[in-house]
């Protein structure tokens, strides 16, 4: 990072590397173009319509969201067939319907029988249909109902039969791939999980009703097997910045990673050993619990420094081991964090500072809320 503008913005600054950015996501596109197989990027990590424009090439369709207040920005900004894939919240079902009857194509998720019961409450204007797609656990464990259990079927043969509704498709996500180490792990994950979503198809497809099928993380999204070519889409997001914990997991190299924070040393503390900066959790947050080597973040080009620990608005840093040279870190002091979790970091910030081989090329501005 050359440019004195960079240098000169106030911190906590988070700032995206364009060329990485760029990259990482042709590497994302081209890999499912030769699979075949759709991809339907996630918005979560950045909430930015110059990132989705990137994600997207410019067509400004086929994405996913987390939040409604994404899938309203992104349709208020000209953006189309979103999915809100998040268990449906019943005090957002108006919302919903206002979006459907709206857009060319809104779709919603499901995992439960009485999401279900909100949905045929609130029949669509104009003759439109509710496009639901049913959130399957395949041992991610987080949400979703269960692709073994006897009712998971009845459900979606349901949502499939009901007046006013159509089954788009049936959504996995393989977050158990964040426990993993290496390609191999990743793949035997993305397998198990393609595997149990294919299968859950079949039976589908017997009981007559054919739909899409989407799995996604970007861990095994960055390494995909063979099989995931006979899904219709995939749907990763975290790769578009990626972060010390994809790298960590083999997602990614450290090289890779698109967004980092910029801090300043504000004081010394010699009688506990430590140097104190100016990110604290609200510009890193405490995803990661400190476990890395090097604390919160690892610390870019000083290996020997490790983010002990953070309040709200103070970072603390020390050496991993012997006496801090306090010559090397004068007051003002510019060190550059790379975060454990990038899309933790990102919603800390309200505005992300974007460059290119090193210089300042402009701003983007996150949407926020829920």
């Amino acid at each position: 990072m050359k440019d004195e503008a960079l240098s000169s913005l106030y911190t906590p600054a988070l700032v995206v590397d364009l060329d990485k950015v760029k990259r990482n996501v042709q590497n994302m596109t081209e890999r499912y173009e030769k699979l075949g197989v759709q991809l339907r990027p996630h918005m979560k990590t950045h909430k930015t319509l110059e990132c989705a424009d990137i994600m997207t090439g410019g067509t400004r369709r086929c994405i996913v969201v987390s939040t409604l207040a994404e899938a309203s920005f992104y349709a208020d900004h000209g953006f189309d067939d979103i999915l809100y894939a998040y268990p449906l919240p019943f005090d957002k079902v108006e919302h919903c319907a206002a979006l459907s009857e709206r857009l060319d194509l809104f779709q919603v998720l499901l995992d439960h029988p009485d999401a279900l019961e909100e949905l045929k409450k609130r029949p669509l204007k104009d003759g439109r249909q509710w496009h639901v797609w049913l959130k399957l656990d395949c041992g991610n464990g987080r949400a979703g109902v269960l692709y073994s259990d006897p009712g998971t079927l009845k459900l979606a043969l349901a949502i499939a039969q009901a007046d006013g509704v159509e089954l788009t498709g049936v959504y996995a996500h393989c977050g158990n791939t964040y426990k993993c180490k290496g390609v191999e792990q990743i793949q035997a994950v993305a397998q198990e999980t393609t595997n149990l979503t294919l299968q859950f198809m079949e039976k589908l497809k017997d009981a007559g009703v054919t739909c899409k099928s989407s799995i996604g993380s970007t861990p095994s999204c960055s390494h995909p097997v063979k099989d995931m070519a006979q899904l219709s889409e995939v749907h990763p997001g975290n790769y578009v910045f990626y972060d010390v914990q994809q790298s960590l997991i083999g997602s990614c190299s450290l090289e890779d990673v698109a967004v980092k924070v910029l801090t300043r040393v504000i004081s010394h503390a010699p009688h506990r050993n430590q140097l104190l900066v100016d990110c604290g959790w609200t510009g890193l947050s405490l995803d990661g619990a400190g476990t890395l080597p090097t604390g919160y973040a690892v610390i870019e080009g000083h290996t020997d420094l490790k983010l002990v620990s953070m309040t709200q608005e103070h970072g603390r840093m020390e050496p991993i081991s012997g006496p801090l040279d306090y010559s090397k870190y004068p007051l003002g002091t510019m060190l550059t964090l790379i975060p454990y979790h990038s899309c933790a970091t990102a919603a800390m910030h309200s505005v992300y500072h974007v460059y290119s081989e090193g210089h300042l090329v402009g701003k983007w501005l996150p949407t926020r809320g829920w």
